[in-house]
């Protein structure tokens, strides 16, 4: 039965979730990080780190850039099978790549085979070109082991995908998201496939399928550990209402939370505030940021990630980065990396009177091996 919705000021929300998304007490390990949150969202695009490692460096005590790719895939010579504690996948049915746990391999499972009897160009099922061309790259890796997509490229295009790939490319993304093959290393952002058997353990790609039900209940689990303080759609809160608190804040909607993070609501309440001094630069897509109507209500900041916004519409920058300043979102500093020259230059920075961002900024030159200008 669900309690009693709580209510909680907006300063103590606030508390509560800094220290819920793991801003305050980092994690041990990049495993633990994982396993807090649920998954890590990955993006290519690299202006100032590439988004999974500035979500992880602020979660993770010690963190270097690149770390949760040495955890999913090594140093070197990539994992063997028995020996990787997490994978790349797509959250289901989005085209959204995340670092996952094993134990969420279970709760693709259908959402793989779903998008088999799909349409779509991207992950959708394969056209008949790409099915004869996924025999054979199938065959190949088998023989060869990790493949990219350049081991296959005869010169054909594919008729209609995302940045106009070749062929290649195009089938064996798809067969990324249908689960015939999983990423096995990088190099770069240079993707190298090989089959799920030896990528993941035995007795993760044995595990039973789950229901239809236990997979949804799986999936607002994984929003609610992501997010920590979230907005329950009517379908969602039947699934996970016995391991939900709801909580009242003023001028924001219903919100809920974990039961299991109770113990972090308590002491908000009683915690000292974070010093004003003590800065983070938040990921475009921070778990504290992510939802924007949470943002927005809670945090009094409307933000939007640009990176896709047509530049003369642009408000804060092509990478904007929002700085939480103890229990207040301050501003944003917009950086940029030149790794030829090693400077981290700022586009645009606009920060409310009484703070400073150039510590934080310090901060993120070191991480990235370069100076600020």
């Amino acid at each position: 039965m669900l309690p009693a919705a709580l209510d909680v000021t907006v300063a103590d929300a606030r508390r509560f979730m800094r220290r819920a998304v793991l801003l305050d007490t980092p994690a041990a390990t990049v495993a633990d990080a994982l396993a807090h949150h649920g998954y890590f969202q990955i993006d290519p695009i690299n202006v100032c780190g590439r988004m999974h490692d500035l979500i992880a460096r602020n979660r993770v005590t010690g963190y270097r850039e690149g770390d949760l790719m040495r955890h999913l895939h090594g140093e070197g010579a990539p994992l063997s099978a028995d020996q990787r504690v997490a994978f790349e996948h797509h959250l289901p049915s989005t085209g959204i790549l995340v670092a996952f746990s094993l134990e969420a391999w279970p709760h693709l499972l259908a959402e793989m085979h779903a998008r088999t009897k799909r349409s779509g160009a991207w992950s959708g099922r394969l056209s008949k070109r790409e099915r004869e061309l996924a025999e054979h790259i199938l065959a190949e890796i088998t023989e060869r082991g990790p493949l990219n997509s350049d081991a296959f490229n005869d010169g054909r295009r594919a008729k209609s995908v995302w940045g106009k790939a070749t062929l290649a490319k195009s089938t064996l993304q798809k067969m990324f998201f249908h689960g015939r093959v999983l990423i096995s290393r990088r190099e770069g952002n240079r993707r190298f496939y090989d089959l799920p058997e030896r990528v993941l353990p035995a007795g993760i790609l044995a595990s039973p399928k789950p229901g239809k039900k236990e997979t949804a209940r799986w999936l607002v689990m994984l929003k609610l550990r992501q997010r920590r303080l979230v907005i329950l759609k009517r379908g969602e809160l039947p699934l996970v209402e016995d391991h939900v608190q709801p909580v009242r804040i003023p001028d924001c909607p219903l919100l809920y939370c974990l039961r299991s993070d109770l113990p972090l609501l308590d002491a908000a309440a009683s915690d000292p505030v974070p010093p004003s001094d003590s800065l983070h630069l938040l990921a475009p897509l921070d778990p504290l940021i992510y939802d924007r109507i949470v943002t927005a209500r809670l945090w009094g900041f409307d933000y939007t990630w640009e990176v896709y916004t047509p530049p003369h519409k642009r408000v804060r920058g092509y990478y904007a980065l929002p700085v939480l300043a103890g229990a207040e979102i301050v501003g944003h500093v917009d950086p940029k990396a030149d790794r030829v020259k090693r400077k981290l230059s700022i586009l645009s920075r606009k920060i409310k009177p009484g703070h400073s961002s150039s510590a934080t900024i310090k901060d993120l030159s070191v991480f990235l091996g370069m100076r600020p200008v």
